[in-house]
């Protein structure tokens, strides 16, 4: 037995003898909206941005060069030293556009864009190190996502200017092996390494022996800040990220403002918080190649075995074009989630599948519960209002929990195929789901719905008719 599989029993015991005790892990069901909102106006309060000193570092003072094509990837790293060893402050990036592959961030910096300027990451793999990451929810050793930090304190990306990821169908994203995207048969593409990694988290495998990098093609993400503390990111655009655009990784108190994010390439997700404690993401615009939002805990193995849920995320006044969905829950959430709450959004495209989207299975296992959402305004989407399915991508012998899911105030003007969608299994219902004072237009079928305990309409009308809860789904 190897160290990891010790790890994974013995959190395992601790984890069976916590559930046998009084109190503890007991289901929660919300009877009113008040109690969530209390819940999240007191999360509020523990979600700050960090400080940082009154000291600016600008990278053209270390060699920087605003061309567009003079690499400054040591004038960033000079800088942010700089600013680091001086105690902290702005790293300082000038209106023009600068040419620069990994960044790491460093505690107590802040790297500033002024208004215009543009960082522009270079298309050579061979300016990403490989560093410890997560890549689909798995543990491996991999390019360095763009901007990248691990174990740093009081980070932040802020200003009006562009981080473009400088990336289309001649580079980086054919790597995903769809023709859509570039990619033909003479190239290589994802899938082996891909299937490789999954047969290493499988066998639990040491992590810092999943080593990938040229040769695999597994695409870098945009920005990871990993085992980070106090993360700010905020006003900045992004486009044309690799694959996910912003990822933190086992992160706590992350404060995600006034981002733009436009990406339409493959796995091109917005946002992806990843077994994370206390996340806000407010006034944020998404127009993306792949899900808006998606709140993450780790994949299968590496999830269960690390075992930290996403716990307590706000969403609040976004906005949301083009994505598979807009607020996700999953797939790589085998740690679980709990009290996520999304009010105040906006959401509009036909290309956007579904409003709010939980999403597992039984390959990955973990508990999903205490999920708010209200005063959610839809001009279109095309699949589902309110979709739950414990059955994506393929089984195993985990079965999830959903329960406690609470969703008010939804108007849609010309919904797509369904206003609910619930697919799970008998000895595991979807437990507690509650729709209230909502109303949804343009719907072809109602519902499309098996195994739900607990579902309860209250005021729900669809395409102008007032709908009781579907009978004989308990």
């Amino acid at each position: 037995m190897n160290l990891r599989s010790i790890a994974s029993l013995v959190s395992t015991l601790i984890l069976t003898f916590m559930l046998q005790t009084p109190g503890f892990g007991q289901e929660k069901t919300w009877l009113s909206a008040n109690e969530p909102m209390q819940e999240m106006n007191a999360l509020k309060q523990q979600i700050k941005a960090p400080r940082f000193p009154a000291k600016d570092f600008a990278i053209t003072d270390y060699g920087a060069v605003g061309d567009g094509k003079t690499k400054a990837t040591e004038a960033f790293k000079k800088a942010i030293e700089a600013c680091h060893e001086s105690g902290g402050g702005r790293v300082i990036v000038p209106y023009g556009k600068f040419l620069t592959g990994a960044i790491y961030l460093k505690s107590n910096v802040n790297l500033h864009l002024a208004d215009s300027a543009t960082i522009v990451f270079s298309r050579d793999s061979s300016d990403y190190p490989i560093v410890f990451t997560r890549w689909e929810g798995m543990e491996c050793m991999n390019y360095s996502s763009f901007i990248y930090a691990y174990g740093e304190e009081n980070i932040a990306i802020t200003g009006n200017g562009t981080l473009d990821g400088n990336s289309n169908n001649d580079y980086w994203w054919w790597w995903c092996g769809a023709k859509k995207f570039g990619w033909n048969e003479k190239l290589g593409k994802q899938t082996p390494a891909r299937n490789a990694l999954h047969e290493m988290m499988h066998q639990e495998l040491d992590p810092k022996k999943r080593i990938f990098g040229d040769g695999h093609y597994l695409r870098p993400n945009f920005i990871q800040p990993y085992n980070c503390k106090n993360v700010w990111i905020a006003e900045v655009k992004m486009v044309n990220s690799p694959m996910w655009n912003l990822n933190p990784v086992l992160c706590e108190n992350v404060l995600i403002e006034k981002v733009k994010i436009i990406s339409s390439g493959p796995n091109n997700d917005g946002c992806d918080p990843e077994a994370c404690k206390n996340v806000w993401i407010r006034d944020c615009y998404f127009d993306t190649g792949d899900d808006c939002i998606a709140i993450k805990s780790g994949r299968d193995e590496d999830g269960r075995n690390i075992g930290r849920p996403a716990e307590n995320h706000i969403i609040e006044n976004c906005v949301m074009k083009d994505g598979h969905g807009g607020v996700v829950i999953g797939s790589e959430i085998a740690g679980g989630a709990k009290n996520i709450y999304a009010i105040n959004c906006q959401m509009d495209s036909p290309n956007l599948d579904r409003v709010l989207r939980i999403k597992t299975s039984s390959s990955r296992g973990g508990i999903i519960e205490n999920v708010f959402m209200k005063d959610v305004q839809v001009g279109t989407f095309r699949e589902a209002a309110v979709k739950c399915n414990m059955f994506y991508e393929k089984p195993g012998n985990h079965i999830p929990t959903i329960r406690n899911v609470w969703v008010e105030n939804l108007r849609v003007e010309k919904g797509g195929q369904y206003a609910l969608m619930v697919a799970a299994y008998k000895e595991s219902p979807v437990t507690n789901l509650r729709m209230v004072n909502c109303d949804i237009q343009g719907i072809k079928e109602p519902f499309k719905v098996d195994h739900v305990k607990n579902l309860v309409f209250e005021g729900v009308k669809i395409n102008g008719n007032m709908m009781e809860a579907p009978k004989g789904v308990d």
